[in-house]
């Protein structure tokens, strides 16, 4: 974990591998790989470190660190999920967990909130509260002023330059999952395959987008699935807009490919799936524009 930071240091926020040249039609984002703690953070919590981490996508980022070098940017959130999760409307909060009402235009009632992962999580992947104490609403506006605007405002602009470079753009929003489906997931309890692919059942991009990346994941020997028991989160929905030429696919990678789920270490597997995404990565940028532009 990087060192526990105060608020009023959390700077950066964020941090964009920008490649070389602007040479393919895609941006990488990785919202979950943030390892910053604040200490205010730590010090509201009734988790130790090592029980938050528990909503880490550890190393996403790095594992799909080879897109920059093929031409496309990675941006990355340094904030943790835990302590703000950018996959979310920027206001799905849940009301049992603040000191007083909340305004008439937060959604209180998405799926999200009811299991306890809103904008602001009210729980740990496990299913363990994060908070001894409530929270106040100026508190969750500085979060959202602080780390979720800068983080959209970035990536957006990514998908504009994108967009006006090529005509089009595939967003990638890259993410882990658990071996085994948790206490708020639909599948509690359940074996997961190695890769769900998340297109919001074919809303988000364009079919030939979903279907590169299940060839050549299923190619590398990987069990793929779409769609079940993750369709793909805010970042998908917001972002995909195919007859726009703005494409999204969420994937998620099994976290017992490549770390230690109870230590947070890297496994021998990481390397050779590194290596493989890059395949990936390129295996995306053959998709033909034919079919992605507006």
């Amino acid at each position: 974990m990087d060192a526990a930071l105060p608020e009023d240091r959390l700077e950066p926020v964020l941090h964009i591998e920008a490649p070389a040249e602007l040479r393919l039609p895609l941006v990488f984002a990785s919202p979950h790989s943030g390892a910053r703690y604040p200490l205010e953070f730590l010090a509201q919590s009734a988790l130790d470190p090592q029980n938050l981490r528990r909503s880490e996508d550890s190393f996403v980022d790095e594992l799909f660190a080879e897109a920059p070098h093929q031409g496309a940017p990675l941006i990355k959130a340094l904030f943790p999920r835990a302590y703000l999760d950018p996959n979310r409307e920027a206001y799905e909060l849940d009301p049992a967990m603040f000191d007083g009402p909340l305004p008439d235009f937060v959604n209180s009632r998405s799926p999200r909130v009811s299991a306890g992962l809103g904008t602001i999580a009210r729980l740990v992947a496990t299913g363990a509260e994060i908070y001894r104490r409530k929270l106040s609403f100026a508190e969750v506006e500085r979060r959202i002023e602080h780390l979720y605007r800068p983080y959209h405002a970035a990536l957006n602009r990514l998908i504009e330059d994108a967009v006006g470079h090529f005509g089009y753009c595939i967003l990638v929003d890259c993410h882990s999952m658990p071996s085994v489906g948790g206490p708020t997931d639909r599948d509690n309890g359940a074996s997961r395959v190695d890769v769900v692919l998340g297109d919001c059942f074919g809303t988000s991009c364009a079919p030939a987008v979903t279907h590169a990346a299940e060839i050549a994941l299923r190619q590398m020997g990987y069990r793929v699935v779409r769609n079940s028991p993750y369709a793909g989160g805010y970042t998908t929905r917001h972002y995909g807009a195919p007859k726009k030429g703005r494409h999204s696919l969420q994937i998620e990678l099994n976290r017992r490919l490549y770390m230690d789920e109870r230590t947070h270490m890297k496994r021998p597997g990481f390397e050779q799936l590194r290596r493989q995404l890059g395949t990936l990565v390129a295996a995306l940028a053959q998709v033909p524009a034919s079919e992605l532009k507006p």
